[in-house]
Parts: structure tokens; sequence; C-alpha cells
């Protein structure tokens, strides 16, 4: 009857999208220009605020 909860299921989704983007950001520094546009794709594909973070870091100009 019971099963996972639906904030439980909210804290799960947004730890892996924590994991995911700290993990993309860990490989950000040795990226090549094309290597930084998949990312920047990657990172769109992940959250809703992603033009903040490729702002942020930097990818803009590379995203393009």
């Amino acid at each position: 009857m019971g099963g996972i909860s639906e904030r439980h299921k909210e804290i799960k989704r947004r730890r892996h999208r924590r994991k995911k983007l700290a993990q993309l950001h860990g490989r950000l520094k040795k990226a090549t220009v094309s290597e930084k546009a998949v990312i920047a794709q990657k990172v769109r594909n992940l959250t809703a605020g992603a033009e903040l973070l490729i702002e942020r870091w930097g990818l803009a100009e590379s995203s393009r």
C-alpha cells in the first residue's frame, strides 16, 4: 500500500541532480571547446535553471 512518498522522490531527484552537476563541473576543467558544448547541452537537459549555471560556469560562449 505505502511505497515511496512524493516528497522522498523529489529529494532523491534533487540529490541525483546535484551529484550529476558536480560530476559535470569537475569534467569542465579539462574539457575542450567541443566537450564544453556537450556539457552545456547535458546541463540544459538536466535542470530547469541551466542558463544560470551555464553563465556562472563560463559556458555561455562555447555552447552557441
